[in-house]
């Protein structure tokens, strides 16, 4: 098993550095390059997020995302410091936390999951007070089954 370990500081620039690095991890370990692009869109959409949520919440705390290649496939987390979704307790205009993506776009921590969700097919969203683990999954080409095949979405 190889692990690969970020703590990237909550800036925007940063996601693109995240995406650069997972994709790297995942064609070492062997990921069908017709589900890079899905692995690339998909880091993308759960690294602003959490770096949205800790500039608000959390600025002296980086973003932790793990790259793992593991008999089950590979397994990418993101694991953030504020709250799951959903409006803020402490904002007077009950306004929903706002994501800032690489490209400076704003996008709802909320839609950011519902993104997700629909784009990998192994998706999980584990939440705390204070913290959310964002866990993707993908299958590795010696995980899939003799005679079977992996499909990429179009």
């Amino acid at each position: 098993m190889a692990l690969v370990e970020l703590t990237l500081a909550p800036l925007p620039a940063h996601v693109r550095t995240a995406r650069l690095v997972a994709v790297a991890a995942a064609r070492r370990a062997g990921l069908d390059d017709g589900l890079l692009d899905e692995l690339r869109l998909a880091i993308g959409e759960a690294a602003s997020r959490a770096v949205a949520l800790h500039a608000r919440h959390a600025q002296d705390v980086p973003v932790r995302i793990t790259v793992a290649d593991e008999p089950g496939g590979l397994t990418v987390t993101v694991t953030d410091q504020g709250p799951a979704a959903g409006p803020v307790p402490d904002d007077p205009a009950g306004d929903m936390l706002e994501a800032v993506d690489d490209e400076g776009d704003v996008a709802d921590p909320d839609v950011a999951l519902a993104v997700l969700s629909g784009l990998v097919d192994d998706c999980a969203v584990d939440a705390g007070p204070g913290w959310t683990t964002v866990t993707l999954r993908w299958p590795l080409a010696a995980d899939v089954a003799p005679g079977a095949t992996s499909v990429a979405r179009a």
